[in-house]
């Protein structure tokens, strides 16, 4: 059974910084791209984030980029996903995904993604 479990969320104010932690209890961890996405109230999840199994490569949607970095520690079966000059419209729920495909470096789309955690509620005012 895989599990995926996100912490960090919060509320901070515009220019402040959060990081958001997940851990899998996926066996094979250490072999597998990870994504994050958020999801913002009457809007679709879109894509944030995703890091490859070695952590070697990253990509992020042009919303944040320069602003967020992923990492992930293979020993702690654990991504992080470091947010800083957060904005009001980085506002939404955070959810960490893990993917199971055995060829590709990463992934930029949820269908490429099989299992999910429960999100963590980022707020940031204004």
């Amino acid at each position: 059974q895989v599990q995926l479990v996100e912490s960090g969320g919060g509320l901070v104010q515009a220019g402040g910084s959060l990081k958001l932690s997940c851990v899998a209890s996926v066996r094979t961890f250490s072999t597998l791209a990870m994504g994050w996405f958020r999801q913002a109230p009457g809007k679709e999840r879109e894509f944030v984030a995703t890091i490859s199994w070695d952590g070697e490569n990253t990509y992020y949607a042009d919303s944040v980029k320069g602003r967020f970095t992923a990492s992930r520690d293979n020993a702690e079966n654990t991504v992080h996903l470091q947010m800083n000059s957060l904005k009001p419209e980085d506002t939404a729920v955070y959810y960490c995904a893990v993917s199971t495909r055995p060829t590709g470096t990463y992934f930029t789309t949820s269908y490429e993604y099989d299992y999910w955690g429960q999100g963590t509620q980022v707020t940031v005012s204004s």
